[in-house]
């Protein structure tokens, strides 16, 4: 278990208009805000705003793994079925590993509010010790789904060498087994 004291988390809002300063980047202070709420760490933020273009998502994807060591990015927005949909298609060219739970998950706890939940391609998957979650990118969407994925997210993070990350328990509990 990694106890180091420098934790980044990566938070990528793939959005043209948002990219392009048309509308505010609602989902990843969304995203920003509720991760806020769950960590009792101390945690740094590495914040991006991409269009939908698959390979400007895999780069910046790479970049917060690989360059800037987070051991979490979560992305919003890109998860639909429209052509410039395409944020699950990056994550899979860059991950090692996919974490088909972590998309079958969110996709039942969203069918219980929305029925086009159906339509979403939420997935999740490993790039070294970096675990990237794709979250739709509408904001009630993303609370929904990180308060279903979310205590499976830590223990996921210990596995693959990341840091402890500890949680609010008063917010949400992280699961780890009673070995770990």
């Amino acid at each position: 278990m990694n106890q180091g004291a420098d934790i980044k988390i990566g938070i990528i809002n793939v959005s043209d208009r948002a990219s392009a300063g048309i509308y505010e980047d609602i989902p990843g202070k969304a995203i920003l805000a509720t991760l806020g709420e769950y960590l009792k760490n101390h945690w740094t933020p590495v914040y991006r705003v991409v269009p939908d273009e698959q390979d400007l998502i895999a780069q910046t994807l790479i970049e917060l793994a690989d360059q800037e060591g987070c051991c979490l990015v979560v992305t919003s927005g890109g998860t639909g079925p429209a052509p410039r949909d395409v944020t699950p298609e990056a994550t899979e060219a860059v991950c090692r590993k996919m974490m088909p739970g972590f998309g079958e998950l969110m996709r039942q706890v969203s069918l219980q509010y929305v029925p086009t939940a159906i339509l979403s391609r939420q997935t999740a998957g490993i790039r070294g010790s970096c675990l990237i979650i794709n979250l739709p990118g509408k904001p009630s969407a993303i609370r929904q789904c990180l308060d279903a994925v979310f205590p499976a997210v830590p223990y996921c993070i210990d596995l693959i060498g990341g840091p402890y990350l500890e949680t609010d328990e008063a917010v949400i509990s992280a699961f780890r087994p009673k070995s770990s």
